[in-house]
């Protein structure tokens, strides 16, 4: 199946110079399924590789965690950002950043899920905030901790420690545990946050939705869509992440997440997102969501309830036509990771050590790997890279790709090359092309 996102619109050369890229919402070694390297020295070097300015702590809510992150960064009065102390003040900086998960019930539905992204300006608040969550739950539990607290009453009392604070709902169209989950969500902002609503001023759109989903929602014209990597290994650090105006300060970020004054977001292809279809993974069942109404909901093999996918969710929710494109919103820029573009171009496993190698070889080559796959130019890059592999990202660039959408917690997969030029190119070479970058 081919994407229908063609000829996207990158930003302008001036916008792409007077911005810079945050990745918000990570996860530290102290969260379950998580790598032992999500760490504050393997989060440098690795958002220094993608080319990120600012990073997300995670997990700020976690003692231990926490103990690490104030030996290891130091205050930078400036920026009002941290700075990683072996990093001789070089860029990406860091900000305080947790998820919390909060389990409770309503009047009109028991088992509400909601996470929630929180943002704070520094290490005090940072303390305040966790002696106010220390009383609802068990920190040490887990890097993202779960609460029984509503969210209206939770963001309240937020705002009194500090109206600095951000508080962004996370992953907003998954299925389970976010604020327009089909299971556990609800219809409105409003209806989440009640009296809180004014202090949301952003949502994260997530991995199986992106901004033009968002924009057939009116309710939501006055929100900010920003993208996070939601990443639990570091080579799923900056797969998504926002662009705020230059200066690179907390300042900036505060501003552009309640102004709605962003340049761009990064964006994964929706499709690959593991909820974007609707499905039934036992059975190998993935569906539009108009055929998932032909069924009524059910699996067609076994007969068991579908797993509702984002892509049904907006649909139910939308007032507007696909395809709608608001006026003044910031860029929303497709791109496929580096390490994805490599492993199909010279028939690797994305995950081997011989694509890493590789992917290591083009940054020290050519730059960071958000110069390579959105920054420099095609002629730049024909200098250096080989006529493929340019190939490729120009046809990403352009959102000449063709998807298999994801479902029921089954990643999609994205290719740049039609399918059936992949599989003649992996009989025709196998891998001998690995290392035919020009010199």
């Amino acid at each position: 199946m081919e994407s229908q996102r063609k000829n996207q619109i990158l930003p302008p050369k001036e916008v792409l110079e007077k911005s810079f890229l945050a990745d918000l919402h990570i996860h530290s070694k102290f969260s379950r399924a998580s790598s032992k390297n999500m760490e504050p020295k393997t989060l440098w070097e690795v958002g220094k590789l993608k080319g990120l300015s600012v990073i997300g702590t995670g997990d700020f809510t976690h003692p231990a965690y926490l103990k690490e992150l104030k030996e290891l960064l130091e205050y930078d009065g400036k920026s009002g950002l941290y700075i990683y102390k072996g990093s001789a003040g070089q860029p990406p900086y860091f900000v305080p950043t947790a998820e919390i998960s909060l389990i409770y019930s309503t009047k009109s539905k028991t088992n509400r899920r909601v996470h929630l992204i929180l943002i704070a300006p520094n290490f005090e608040v940072v303390e305040e905030i966790n002696k106010y969550l220390s009383k609802l739950g068990n920190l040490l539990a887990d890097g993202r901790p779960t609460f029984g607290v509503q969210a209206e009453d939770l963001v309240l009392e937020l705002m009194k420690i500090s109206p600095e604070i951000l508080v962004i709902p996370a992953h907003a169209w998954t299925p389970w545990y976010s604020v327009f989950g089909a299971f556990s969500g609800f219809d409105t902002l409003e209806e989440a946050f009640g009296s809180a609503t004014p202090y949301i001023f952003a949502i994260e759109t997530g991995l199986s939705s992106d901004p033009e989903m968002n924009w057939r929602i009116s309710a939501l014209d006055s929100i900010t869509l920003v993208s996070n990597s939601d990443a639990h290994s570091p080579a799923k650090i900056g797969r998504e992440a926002t662009a705020f105006f230059l200066p690179i300060t907390y300042e900036s970020i505060l501003r552009g997440v309640r102004e709605g004054k962003i340049a761009y977001t990064i964006e994964f292809y929706p499709e690959e997102g593991k909820y974007h279809y609707d499905g039934h993974r036992a059975c190998g069942v993935v569906l539009h969501p108009k055929e998932t109404k032909l069924n009524s909901g059910k699996c067609p093999k076994c007969g068991a309830p579908l797993t509702i996918g984002v892509l049904h969710r907006v649909e139910d929710l939308a007032d507007r036509d696909e395809g709608y494109i608001p006026q003044n919103k910031p860029y929303s820029v497709h791109l496929v990771p580096l390490i994805e573009i490599l492993a199909e171009v010279y028939n690797l496993n994305a995950s081997s050590k011989s694509v890493e190698k590789l992917y290591r070889t083009v940054i020290e080559r050519v730059g960071t790997e958000f110069d390579i796959l959105l920054k420099k130019s095609l002629d730049e890059l024909k200098k250096v890279l080989d006529e493929r592999l340019v190939l490729a990202i120009s046809r990403m660039r352009e959102g000449k790709v063709f998807v298999q959408p994801g479902y029921d917690g089954v990643y999609g997969k994205v290719l740049v090359f039609p399918p059936q030029d992949v599989e003649e190119k992996t009989k025709a070479s196998g891998q001998q092309s690995l290392f035919t970058l020009q010199k």
